[in-house]
């Protein structure tokens, strides 16, 4: 992804990103029930790493990622390689290499507390406040893909308001109780796609993970995505 189009990205991929819960794998009858299990296992996940991979359109970001709660998140990328995304949970840093810059942005007291949100029973239990949740196409496995080997059940969550960063996001979840795919539409129509695979959850990974000493000789871009806060 080029310096703007990553700019645009990064509110709905940080959204995305957050978004990554394990799942138990046991019969749900309905979605809203489904979703209720995903946002009781929030409750108890720590810590997970995961292989990422991030499409929009024909641009494809792929790397590893660590999460940690309440709010600490890195990506490594492989493809844009050596690309880095991290934040501590009170700033967040973008290195991108093939311009030699760096990305700071202080997040906002309110941003916090959106990211903490999100990885948290109560963050679910708002955002079912804010979108209709349904099967996509109903209870049974379905391919991935089409022409897919692999099965997966798919949650379809509609915004009740314009107000929302996407549209719509749709959830699969694999047989081994994983989210495999999430699939966000923004407001603008433009589609993120975000695969994850080979999940390790809760293993005590060190607050040291999200401390990034960015190259000295890289361009700094002071909050870039909003004005800081006084």
């Amino acid at each position: 992804m080029n310096l703007d189009t990553l700019r645009r990205a990064l509110p709905a991929l940080l959204l995305l990103l957050l978004c990554t819960p394990a799942l138990p794998a046991q019969e749900i009858l309905t979605a809203e029930s489904f979703f209720d299990e995903v946002s009781e296992r929030y409750g108890k996940l720590q810590d997970y790493s995961a292989r990422v991979s991030i499409t929009k359109g024909q641009e494809v970001m792929k790397g590893r990622l660590s999460y940690k709660t309440p709010n600490m998140l890195r990506i490594d990328f492989t493809d844009p390689a050596e690309q880095v995304l991290v934040s501590d949970g009170e700033e967040l840093t973008v290195y991108i290499p093939r311009y030699e810059v760096i990305l700071l942005q202080k997040l906002k007291r309110r941003s916090q507390a959106a990211l903490a949100n999100l990885v948290s029973a109560q963050g679910l239990t708002l955002l079912k406040k804010s979108y209709s949740v349904a099967y996509l196409i109903g209870q049974d496995w379905v391919p991935l893909e089409e022409g897919s080997r692999e099965m997966v059940k798919k949650l379809r969550l509609s915004s009740r308001s314009t107000s929302e960063g996407f549209r719509q996001v749709v959830i699969a979840v694999g047989r081994n109780g994983m989210i495999r795919r999430i699939t966000g539409v923004t407001l603008n129509y433009e589609e993120f796609v975000m695969d994850l695979s080979d999940v390790v959850v809760n293993q005590n990974i060190p607050d040291t993970r999200f401390k990034y000493d960015a190259p000295a000789y890289a361009n700094v871009y002071q909050n870039f995505l909003f004005d800081a806060e006084e």
